[in-house]
């Protein structure tokens, strides 16, 4: 998993990331914005309230709002990850 280590939020439903593997760049949340639990985003107050959750390192907001850091990261660097499992 990776983790998120610093971020920024910004207009138009975007956030900057920052990882522990120092991969960074912004994520374009317009697409989900405004659609089920995600339409507390379109207070700006509300989506500005981003923070990384200590727990699990993912991008959350109050209320239990967050996000996959793993499907963050694909989206920033293009690159899949991949589980890997194994066979007993």
């Amino acid at each position: 998993m990776h983790r998120i280590i610093e971020i920024k939020p910004l207009e138009n439903f975007k956030v900057w990331l920052k990882f522990s593997d120092g991969v960074e760049g912004t994520i374009d949340l317009s697409d989900i914005a405004g659609k089920g639990v995600f339409a507390s985003f379109n207070d700006p107050k509300y989506f500005h309230a981003v923070f990384i959750d200590p727990a699990t390192h993912t991008l959350a907001w109050p209320g239990g709002i967050d996000l996959c850091p793993d499907s963050l990261y694909t989206e920033i660097t293009g690159v899949e990850i991949h589980s890997q499992l194994t066979h007993a």
